[in-house]
């Protein structure tokens, strides 16, 4: 519950961003340069082009909360499906699909995720197209491993031998059986596909400018940490607490199913 109420007030103030702030982004204002925390016109101040430092973690929390929840779907339901068709069907199809699997998650994430992105160019299109490529592994694994013990259970024996086709086997009674630990998987999953973006913008293969972005924000408020500690502080902070409410999130989901 904590995990969905912290998240829930993050989600929320990134939807109501415009009701928080009346300030545009991405507007810059040199004369406004470097306000610190607590100005009068300034809540979390301004960064060196005088851009309002709120405004930007309320409408980059925006881009990268849709980016890295719609980049963990496509993984998903790909994963999931490809999980279940190797463990039902098993054999040479089983062989194959582990071997593809075996060279993918001999990369660490993180590493193919970026060096992908980088060979395809920045955007949301390349980041997209790169964590679907690397992350279905994951879910592949759990659903086939989950499917070869489901697969051996009276109601799936009981379905096969009714006649009735593999396509409703697996869709109707399989899948639904089988999903739950791939849905707590992707609750974890959606903070290191956060991390990525963070990073991919950090390293400037993210969400091009000026559109705002907590990697991004981090970023550009490095060479200046000594100093003006809150431009990488605050959205690193928010990074942080983004991260915990979804850890609780999936630590619920796995109390709740083991009980």
């Amino acid at each position: 519950m904590a995990g969905l109420v912290l998240f829930a007030l993050i989600v929320l103030c990134a939807l109501c961003a415009p009701l928080l702030t009346s300030y545009d982004p991405i507007q810059q204002s040199l004369k406004d340069a470097f306000l610190p925390p607590g100005s009068p016109h300034h809540l979390l101040g301004t960064d060196a082009l005088g851009r309002d430092v709120l405004s930007r973690l309320l409408y980059g929390a925006r881009v990268d909360l849709r980016v890295g929840v719609l980049a963990v779907i496509s993984p998903f339901v790909i994963g999931s499906l490809i999980g279940l068709i190797s463990g039902w069907f098993g054999g040479w199809v089983d062989a194959v699909i582990g071997r593809i699997v075996d060279m993918v998650i001999a990369f660490p994430f993180l590493v193919l995720v970026i060096a992908l992105v980088f060979a395809m160019g920045p955007g949301t299109t390349s980041i997209y197209t790169a964590i679907t490529l690397v992350g279905w592994v994951a879910y592949c694994r759990i659903v086939r491993g989950q499917v070869l013990v489901a697969k051996e259970q009276e109601y799936a024996m009981a379905a096969r031998a009714s006649g009735l086709p593999t396509w409703r086997i697996l869709l109707r009674h399989l899948l639904p059986n089988v999903i739950l630990q791939a849905f707590v998987f992707s609750m974890s999953d959606i903070v290191l596909t956060l991390l990525a973006i963070v990073t991919l913008g950090f390293l400037g293969l993210g969400v091009p400018p000026p559109t705002p972005d907590w990697g991004t924000m981090i970023q550009e408020g490095q060479q200046f940490i000594l100093t003006k500690w809150y431009m990488s502080t605050i959205p690193g902070l928010a990074v942080v607490l983004t991260g915990l409410a979804l850890a609780l999130i999936a630590d619920g989901i796995v109390e709740k199913a083991n009980k």
